[in-house]
């Protein structure tokens, strides 16, 4: 299975938004989850290069710590896809990253790997 097919299965449609694969439960909340949704759609928080979510400006401390904790679960996603592929954590997460930054609506914004903030 390629790295990719792994991050679908693992990772799941729903979060990639694509059909036909089963989801893999973040460790989220649904209120970390909303906080985070509504600061996308605000222009406050963005996908990032390497798989993780940021804080693109402002915000609060809830904020910030609704990113670190999504971040945190997506930390063990990636985990455990790297060691189900041999691959590092930090692949696994960067190919994660190039899926959900192409997912980005527009209007939303994205880091690119060479570290500045872009909105689509």
């Amino acid at each position: 299975m390629t790295l990719r097919k792994t991050l679908i299965v693992l990772l799941g449609a729903a979060t990639l938004g694509l059909a036909a694969a089963p989801a893999v439960t973040f460790a989220q909340t649904s209120a970390d989850k909303a906080a985070v949704d509504a600061g996308k759609a605000q222009g406050l928080v963005g996908e990032q290069a390497d798989g993780y979510l940021g804080v693109v400006k402002g915000g609060d401390a809830g904020l910030s710590a609704s990113v670190a904790a999504i971040n945190k679960g997506r930390a063990q996603v990636y985990a455990g896809i790297a060691a189900k592929t041999g691959v590092s954590v930090a692949n696994a997460a960067a190919a994660a990253g190039e899926t959900l930054i192409a997912k980005v609506p527009p209007g939303q914004y994205y880091k690119t790997s060479a570290g500045g903030w872009a909105q689509k």
